[in-house]
Parts: C-alpha cells; sequence; structure tokens
C-alpha cells in the first residue's frame, strides 16, 4: 500500500513538473509574440500621437514619447481643408472599382473554371499575360485613351483603370479557389435540372464567400492607395482622392509633420474598419483555393 502510494505521489510530481516546463515553454512564444506587436504597432501609436502634438511641440520636445498636451487642432485643420470631398471621392472610386472587379472576375473565373475548350484556355492565358504588364509602362497610353474618350479628369478616369489592372489577380485567384469546390456537388445541382446561373448563385458564391471577401479587400487596398492614376488622370481639386490629397498636404503643410500625420490617419481608418469587420474571411480566404 506504501508502495502504491509512494508511486502516485512520484507521478503527481512528475506530472506537475512536465506542466511547469510546459507553461514555462509557452511564456517564450508568448514574449517574442508581444515584442513583435509593439514593433509592429509602434509606428501607428507614432503617427497618431505626432498627430496631437502642436508643431512647437513636436520640434522642440521628444516625437518617440506620448504628447503631454494633446491637442486635436490638426485633425480640425485637415477636416477643414477639403478632407471630406477628398474622402467621398475615394470611397466612391474604390465602391465602383471593386464592385466591376469582382463581379465581372467572378463571371469569368467560373466559365473558365466550368467550360473546356482551347477558346476558354487561350481566354485565361491572356488574363494570365495581363499581371505581366507593368503599370507604369501603360501610363501613357491609358492617358491618350481617357482624352480621346472625353473622360479625362473624371472619377470615370479612374475606375476603368483601376479595373483593367485588378482583373487578372483577381481572375487567378477565383478560377483556382472555384475548382477546388468538389465536382459532386457541381453533378447534383446539373442533375437536379439547375442552370449556370443557379449554380452560381446557390454554390460557387455562397462556397467562394473567403475568396471573394479576400480579393475584395485586397482590390480594395490597392485602389484606395493608387496614386500613379489619379496623379496622372485627374488635376481639378474637385476630382481629388485621398492619396492624392495627402500629397497635396504636404505641399500646403510644408513643415507641419502633426498636420500631415493627422490627415495619414484619418485616411487609414476606413481599411482598419474594413479589415476589422471581414478579416476572419481575410484570413480564410488566404489559405483556400490553392489546395490542388
Amino acid at each position: 500500500m506504501a508502495a502504491n502510494v509512494e508511486s502516485v505521489g512520484t507521478t503527481s510530481g512528475t506530472g506537475k513538473a512536465t506542466r511547469r516546463r510546459r507553461r514555462r515553454r509557452e511564456v517564450v512564444p508568448v514574449l517574442l509574440g508581444l515584442v513583435w506587436l509593439f514593433v509592429a504597432f509602434y509606428p501607428v501609436l507614432f503617427m497618431l500621437g505626432a498627430s496631437l502634438r502642436t508643431q512647437e511641440s513636436f520640434l522642440g520636445g521628444s516625437a518617440w514619447l506620448p504628447p503631454l498636451r494633446p491637442t486635436f487642432e490638426n485633425y480640425a485643420l485637415v477636416l477643414s481643408s477639403g478632407f471630406w470631398l477628398y474622402l467621398l471621392n475615394s470611397v466612391v472610386v474604390v465602391a465602383a472599382s471593386v464592385l466591376l472587379i469582382v463581379a465581372s472576375s467572378l463571371l469569368t473565373a467560373y466559365v473558365i473554371a466550368r467550360v473546356k475548350g482551347r477558346l476558354v484556355q487561350a481566354v485565361f492565358n491572356v488574363f494570365l499575360l495581363g499581371l505581366a504588364i507593368p503599370l507604369q509602362a501603360s501610363i501613357i497610353p491609358i492617358y491618350i485613351l481617357m482624352i480621346q474618350l472625353g473622360i479625362y479628369d473624371t472619377l470615370l478616369a479612374l475606375v476603368f483603370p483601376f479595373v483593367a489592372f485588378g482583373i487578372p489577380l483577381t481572375v487567378l485567384i477565383l478560377v483556382n479557389f472555384i475548382r477546388d469546390i468538389p465536382r459532386e456537388l457541381y453533378e447534383a445541382m446539373v442533375i437536379e435540372g439547375a442552370s449556370h446561373w443557379q449554380v452560381l448563385r446557390a454554390l460557387v458564391i455562397p462556397l467562394s464567400r473567403p475568396a471573394l471577401v479576400t480579393v475584395t479587400i485586397y482590390n480594395a487596398l490597392q485602389v484606395w492607395n493608387g496614386f500613379l492614376f489619379p496623379l496622372i488622370l485627374t488635376q481639378s481639386p474637385n476630382v481629388r482622392v485621398l492619396p492624392l490629397a495627402l500629397w497635396t498636404f504636404r505641399g500646403e503643410f510644408t513643415i507641419n509633420i502633426p498636420a500631415i500625420m493627422a490627415a495619414v490617419f484619418l485616411s487609414s481608418l476606413p481599411i482598419v474598419f474594413l479589415y476589422i469587420v471581414a478579416r476572419r474571411q481575410l484570413l480564410s480566404g488566404l489559405t483556400a483555393g490553392f489546395g490542388k
């Protein structure tokens, strides 16, 4: 009996020691993760802290420490300098561009994934060729085309190029994802007499939601941060978008770094909000669709 008690005590002690060693091993990754989080997030904190400073305190004190007397004067200055108009223009361009990119790419990807034939494969190769065309090399032909179409210096002149350069990669992602949907599901719907539109609406779109969210966020980021097209294809202040407006803020507030930081921080909030809302679908889409 004593031997059994001693054995149980030894086993319990060994189990506690194992758990303690396991906890100690888990502490290191947690600490490293916290350090990395601080390093990655500190630029945002620096930008926020700098935007809450006055010009005198930013130049006279330590810019790396939190402000002792925060002020919202820089935000008031930015908001009174046409920020809402630039924000509205950016939202319109992003919404129109992303809607056209995702809708057209989804239809194209479905045809490429489901319809077999040389013509379809040739079309797919053409879309893949679009990935090799650099944006900078095509800016002059696009500029001339927008003038000939009579839409230069309009928001529509920004939507068309963004859509053209966003479709190839979006089609590639959606084709791989749609191909990974089990063939048995397609066959079951075809046996029940479903048309292509019904298959697309009832099967492909629900199962492709992670990929659709992923390409939506990716293209929204690309359009939102686009600078070259607004710089070349627009010139009027009433059609200016946020990236170009930030560049003009830089010229307007030549040494007023806190005001520039306030403008940058405000312009990044919509994208941060979009990521927070759709982060789960985004992470699922980043790891799905490439299993074959």
